[in-house]
């Protein structure tokens, strides 16, 4: 995985670009194919500020998270919702594959009328 970081507002630190990679390469052994992660950490008034522009190959995510007073946790909740978004396209294209065409629209009204 490519990471491209960018700092606003912020000064740039070695410990928070290793934080990024150490997060980030565990979600590049989600991902079928090299992927390219552009993030942008920025500091506005008392909000942390972590936002990412993923693609790989037909993936494209962007995502943004905030938290206050602590940079860390904002990357901790962008990784993680970074994981969901990828795990979400991925089950997608399982149940594509495997011909099961059912939508979520479709699971989520069949789920209302049987409660």
């Amino acid at each position: 995985m490519q990471i491209s970081i960018n700092f606003k507002n912020i000064n740039s630190s070695d410990a928070l670009k290793s934080h990024i990679n150490e997060k980030f390469e565990k979600l590049d052994k989600m991902l079928d194919a090299s992927a390219d992660a552009h993030i942008v950490l920025s500091i506005e008034k008392l909000r942390n500020i972590a936002e990412i522009n993923l693609t790989c190959d037909r993936i494209k995510i962007h995502a943004k998270e905030e938290a206050e007073n602590n940079m860390y946790a904002a990357i901790d909740a962008l990784s993680d919702k970074v994981k969901i978004q990828i795990r979400k396209i991925k089950d997608k294209q399982r149940r594509h594959l495997a011909g099961d065409k059912q939508s979520i629209k479709s699971e989520m009204i069949d789920d209302a009328l049987s409660a």
